[in-house]
């Protein structure tokens, strides 16, 4: 067991050696000049097989998402434009529709105050002619009136006279009287 466990002491010994001197000697893989040869061949076969995989699969792709959008952003622009037409002439309809409605606003405002002007105007011809009746009326009435407070006036006046003179111990006649009043009457 003695002979075993010697055996088995060297082996173990003899691996570990073994193991270090390979990590001393060798160090990196890719560092080792010896696989250079190798790792150059696999280096471009790995650049080529992506070379291709981007040229016939990803980038085609890309093109197309990107050829894609230009194109939606291109139709979105023109139908954005499209619509900003569309817009300029609906606000030049809704400006138009508007001027025309002031229009029609200053037509019918006018209208209506010829129709009343012409109201006030034969409103205003009816009160004149009224007016100017009833100022007839009332100056033929006033000339009743004055002939009448001038004839009352005299007629006071002879009854005045008479009573004076009768008061006085006087008698008149009546010509004399109405003469007398007369000719005081008139200046």
């Amino acid at each position: 067991m003695a002979n075993t466990t010697q055996e088995v002491a060297g082996d173990a010994a003899r691996h570990a050696s073994e193991i270090e001197g390979m990590e001393t000697a060798t160090g990196m893989p890719q560092l080792d000049f010896s696989t250079f040869g190798n790792q150059v061949f696999w280096l471009v076969v790995t650049l080529v097989v992506i070379y291709f995989v981007l040229t016939k699969v990803a980038l085609p792709r890309i093109e197309a998402v990107l050829s894609e959008r230009r194109g939606t952003i291109t139709s979105d622009l023109a139908a954005a434009e499209d619509l900003k037409q569309k817009a300029v002439e609906a606000e030049d309809a809704y400006n138009k529709a508007l001027a025309d409605a002031r229009a029609e606003a200053n037509k019918i405002v006018a209208e209506a105050r010829a129709e009343i002007q012409a109201d006030v105007d034969a409103a205003a011809a009816k009160a004149d002619a009224e007016i100017a009746a009833k100022a007839a009326e009332s100056e033929a009435a006033i000339a009743e009136i004055r002939a009448g407070a001038v004839d009352s006036v005299k007629t006071v006046a002879k009854d005045a006279a008479k009573e004076i003179l009768a008061t006085m111990g006087y008698k008149a006649d009546a010509k004399s009287v109405t003469a007398a009043v007369n000719a005081r009457m008139k200046g």
